[in-house]
């Protein structure tokens, strides 16, 4: 059973948007990196002073032990993600008919 991890990152924006750009290498390597940790899907979306991450992981301790990394942590931070911890919520996957 899968799990829908959502995180709500405080920060800034414009940083984060420019690091995609700049930064895409290491993007990907992480990207990289949590598919090898039990990572399944990955998306960001961009807010009024935050980003969302709408990730499926194949279990929460997948995730949270994915997420421990003091490097992961570090260029959190260095994209612009505020100190503060994110909001998070986890929810079972599910499959429903409307599922496209």
């Amino acid at each position: 059973m899968s799990v829908l991890i959502i995180g709500k990152f405080k920060g800034d924006t414009v940083k984060f948007r420019q690091s995609l750009e700049e930064r895409a290498g290491e993007f990907a390597a992480i990207a990289e990196r949590s598919q090898a940790a039990g990572g399944l899907h990955h998306q960001f979306g961009i807010g009024d002073g935050f980003v969302l991450v709408v990730d499926e992981w194949e279990s929460v301790e997948h995730f949270q032990k994915f997420m421990a990394d003091p490097d992961l942590q570090a260029f959190i931070g260095a994209v612009g993600g505020a100190p503060e911890p994110p909001e998070v919520i986890v929810a079972e996957a599910v499959t429903s008919p409307d599922q496209f």
